[in-house]
């Protein structure tokens, strides 16, 4: 990302930046949240940070403890917080569908159910995903889907999505104690996030690092179509420009945003110059695709040889690297690309480079000890 990128301000359209008051962000250690916690500490909000583990909570967000399933104990520990606006990042990942829209959907019921009755609540910001388009983990980009790109108009699918029963929790929360709302739909994400490795730019960079380790070609492993078709992606950093934007301007409330980097690309043009960033050699799609799970078997034992040779901060590659996770939006049969025309006419006109944006997070990484520093 390139250092003069500007951020989106708080003009609250009279010409004057809004009052800073307190923030809460649900979710404060995963990869979305850690860079609202940054940027709402940058802005003089005063943050806090909700997680069941607050570890790697970010520097000037207060840390707030508590089981998103229990709210009993998620009310007393947000007794002393009357935050102004509420960002929602966290999920949970169950075996089935069902699974995950009982527990997602009452994450949102309990956040809400806590920080609703103080009425200082004046806007709720969910995140969720290009899942809301192309349907559940059980029925995942297979059954019937709207043509791409994606639009925010777009009727929801047949099937159950736990997305959906999160959007419905936070309309009947914000109907009920008189607060506004925004959805932000984010398609892969590219981020800086300690300690969470539901992010792509991180797996990739770990996946190259092996592969220079053990002198073996970075072989894409996804499918004939994400190699060859047009997709793109979301910046963590845009993405909380966003979600800011959209609670401190009239235009951003009660409306649901798709939230990407703004370009698009093919893979089989990123892809070499990811394998160049770490001296590697890339291979494209070559007539099956070639899942990471199925090749990194060995990855634990290897990763502890170059955290050790490098001294680096995590030894454990199962706490840097999600090999499902990246394989499920690399090994798509659909092209995958998403609308921004709505954002920017309501008014935010924020972008990122997609190939600036991965230097710089491996870039954050290499600084913060977690991926080898090649300078």
């Amino acid at each position: 990302m390139p250092t003069d990128q500007p951020a989106a301000n708080t003009d609250d359209g009279s010409g004057s930046l809004e009052k800073r008051g307190a923030a809460l962000v649900v979710g404060a250690t995963g990869i979305v949240g850690q860079a609202l916690g940054r940027q709402l500490v940058d802005a003089g909000w005063h943050t806090y940070g909700l997680s069941r583990s607050p570890r790697n909570t970010m520097p000037g967000v207060t840390p707030v403890a508590a089981d998103l399933l229990e709210p009993v104990a998620l009310g007393e520990a947000l007794g002393d917080v009357d935050p102004e606006i509420v960002f929602i990042t966290a999920w949970m990942k169950r075996d089935t569908e069902a699974e995950n829209i009982d527990v997602n959907s009452a994450t949102v019921r309990n956040v809400l159910a806590a920080v609703g009755a103080k009425g200082s609540v004046r806007h709720v910001g969910l995140l969720t995903g290009l899942k809301h388009y192309l349907g559940p983990f059980d029925d995942y980009a297979t059954g019937e889907m709207p043509d791409t790109p994606f639009h925010e108009d777009e009727p929801r699918l047949d099937s159950p999505n736990f997305y959906y029963a999160q959007e419905d929790e936070l309309f009947a929360a914000a109907a009920h104690h008189d607060f506004t709302w925004s959805v932000h739909r984010a398609h892969t994400i590219f981020g800086f996030a300690v300690g969470n490795a539901m992010n792509m730019a991180l797996t990739l960079g770990v996946y190259a690092e092996i592969c220079r380790e053990t002198g073996t070609p970075f072989v894409f492993p996804g499918s004939k179509t994400q190699w060859n078709g047009l997709t793109d992606v979301t910046d963590a950093d845009l993405l909380g420009e966003q979600m800011i934007w959209a609670a401190t301007h009239p235009h951003g409330r009660d409306q649901a945003f798709n939230i990407v980097n703004g370009d698009v690309f093919r893979w089989r043009w990123l892809w070499p110059q990811i394998a160049d960033t770490f001296g590697v050699e890339p291979v494209g799609f070559e007539g099956t695709p070639r899942p990471l799970d199925r090749r990194m078997e060995d990855a634990p034992r290897v990763w502890r040889t170059i955290a050790e040779r490098h001294g680096l901060a995590e030894p454990d590659v199962t706490r840097l690297a999600s090999w499902w996770h990246t394989e499920g939006d690399l090994g798509r049969n659909i092209e995958c690309l998403t609308d921004m025309n709505k954002s920017k006419e309501a008014g935010f006109m924020g972008f990122r480079s997609t190939p600036a944006s991965f230097a710089d997070k491996i870039r954050r990484y290499r600084e913060a000890n977690l991926l080898p520093d090649r300078a």
